[in-house]
């Protein structure tokens, strides 16, 4: 072949790869759309077992061909404390198991070839199935057509790049049969060639497909190809380690879970290798017969793939434990005392995650994340009034400072964040979720604001040797006690949407409010009777005014989400 026949080759290939890939994203899309909250609400609904978490990463990551958003939005559930470490683990063990869906599909469905026609019949038939929802005036319906027109132009991109490979050539033929006599050398090199072709392609679909038109086209043989799978899923675990920098400590781990899986996986498979690849073969020929149009090299590769993963993950199920012990001491919680005195993002990754239905479960994480920020910040403020000396008193008023900074921060980038996503292609329901999203963080921030107005008001009351009696004091503690039951109520509602309680929100800002009326009419009444003077009337009657006004922002969060909730409902 000719430098301008090579160069032609390659194009094609590329050309071919980039369809394939175009329509794994555009079936990915099309699914999470479709699935709807639902989708962020099956992970949620995860108990404490094992094999429920590992069902559930199973069929989330079967159902968005993904598994590292999978495992992103886990990081985000357990950051927010629906999942422990042990439920994100089992749900990072069943997205290795997801993962097989896509070599099925193409092996049932892509490699059976179109006969001499030129243009395919199957995916034709599907695009064509695909286009009748694409013109339905329901959105869940246009949703499932992008799918299934996804879906078809898969089949179509595979086909695509199975014309692309030229016929192989003797000469090369040898050269990679020769590297594959050097027993078990030969079986870590492929592993080795395996992981480092996943981690160019960025994602183990796009491998694996790879690796069943090799096998189909001749280019490698079944030892060759199994080596190639383990290392692919030794690959693909790369990306969540680089994403897993920027989290935080909880993130960190389930990534580290991700790299032991697939290492202990990999030995599991290494040391009997030639042993697994014969049983393997067998069951691949005893299945031959009963799927004819299926070639057997790419069945036995399929079967190999799936029991890899299927096999490790029963296997490890039973040592989950021992896993999160492994992964406590890979990662140690450096910060414990004092992670949230610093400012960071943990869960937005916008890279990661295909659409919105799966950006919005990281920016809610983000936001439980800041308001258990938030929350922190208020409990900061009794210590201003106890503070025995100036020290103190500083040292309080500096942390304050800080998280009022930090609140600034995270609402900036949050709201970018939300933008960002709700300028892309967005269902009308996750379009509603990010305004409901963007009102609950500038209200947060808010908060934030209002606690430090308090904080600024007790530092200017204490420079100005301005005293409260005990009656004075006891009041504020009370006014104090209801704005924390407030934001207890204003936290739980923001864990879930949909069960928004918005009567005891309202309780609690009516008990507010009420209160802060009482005060008010003893204030006057206290001041016509000159019962303190104007100094310490101005810096009572202030503190009481930013605790109420403290106490709408947190209102304003719970009709928010209300709000959202009977919009997805109408």
């Amino acid at each position: 072949m000719d430098t301008i026949g090579i160069l032609l080759t390659i194009i094609k290939l590329t050309g071919a790869l980039a369809v394939f890939l175009f329509a794994m994203k555009l079936m990915s899309e099309g699914l999470q759309k479709f699935a709807g909250s639902k989708l962020r609400h099956t992970l949620t609904k995860i108990t404490g077992k094992p094999w429920s978490g590992i069902l559930a990463g199973t069929g989330v990551t079967s159902i968005i061909q993904s598994s590292t958003a999978t495992t992103v939005m886990t990081v985000g559930f357990a950051g927010a404390g629906l999942l422990t470490l042990a439920g994100a683990i089992a749900v990072v063990m069943g997205a290795n198991i997801g993962t097989t869906v896509t070599a099925w599909i193409i092996t049932l469905f892509g490699l059976s070839g179109g006969g001499d026609e030129k243009v395919p019949l199957m995916p034709m038939v599907i695009a064509a199935i695909g286009l009748f929802f694409i013109f339905s005036k329901k959105d869940r319906m246009q949703y499932l057509g992008q799918t299934i027109i996804g879906l078809a132009m898969l089949i179509l991109g595979l086909g695509l790049m199975g014309d692309s490979v030229p016929p192989l050539n003797e000469d090369v033929a040898q050269s990679i049969a020769s590297l594959g006599h050097w027993g078990y050398w030969s079986v870590l090199l492929f592993i080795v060639v395996g992981a480092i072709l996943c981690i160019i392609l960025q994602t183990s679909s796009a491998m694996t497909a790879v690796i069943l038109l090799m096998a189909s086209q001749g280019w490698i043989d079944f030892p060759t190809s199994m080596a190639l799978v383990i290392g692919q899923n030794l690959g693909t675990t790369l990306t969540a380690q680089v994403v897993a920098m920027t989290t935080g400590t909880t993130g960190k781990r389930t990534a580290r879970a991700h790299l032991v899986f697939n290492v202990v996986g990999a030995i599991l498979f290494i040391v009997p290798f030639y042993p697994i690849c014969d049983a393997v073969w067998f069951v691949a020929e005893k299945l031959d017969p009963i799927l004819p149009h299926v070639p057997i090299l790419p069945l036995a590769i399929t079967i190999f793939h799936t029991l890899f993963n299927v096999f490790t993950t029963i296997v490890l199920s039973f040592f989950i434990p021992q896993l999160v012990k492994i992964v406590t001491w890979m990662v140690p919680d450096k910060n414990a005392d004092e992670g949230d005195e610093e400012f960071r993002l943990t869960y937005l990754e916008p890279n990661l995650l295909s659409t919105a239905e799966l950006n919005l479960q990281s920016a809610k994480s983000e936001i439980e994340e800041f308001s258990k920020r938030v929350l922190r910040m208020y409990t900061f403020l009794p210590g201003l009034r106890t503070a025995k000396n100036d020290e103190e008193f500083d040292a309080i008023m500096a942390r304050i400072a800080k998280y009022e900074g930090i609140t600034d921060r995270m609402e900036m980038e949050i709201s970018k964040f939300l933008t960002k996503v709700g300028s892309g292609d967005v269902s009308v329901h996750a379009s509603e979720r990010v305004s409901t999203m963007l009102r609950i963080i500038d209200n947060l921030e808010s908060i934030g604001d209002a606690i430090y107005q308090i904080a600024m008001t007790r530092q200017n009351k204490r420079e100005d040797a301005v005293h409260f009696d005990a009656g004075l004091n006891a009041n504020l503690d009370q006014m104090t006690q209801l704005v924390q039951e407030a934001l207890d109520v204003m936290d739980r509602n923001l864990h879930d949407y949909d069960h928004v309680d918005l009567d005891a929100a309202y309780d609690a800002e009516h008990a507010i409010n009420a209160y802060r009326d009482r005060l008010r009419k003893q204030h006057l009444d206290a001041l016509k009777l000159g019962v303190y003077d104007y100094a310490i009337g101005n810096a009572y009657s202030s503190l009481y005014a930013l605790y109420e006004k403290l106490g709408d922002y947190v209102l304003n969060v719970s009709e928010a989400i209300d709000s959202s909730r009977k919009h997805s409902e109408d």
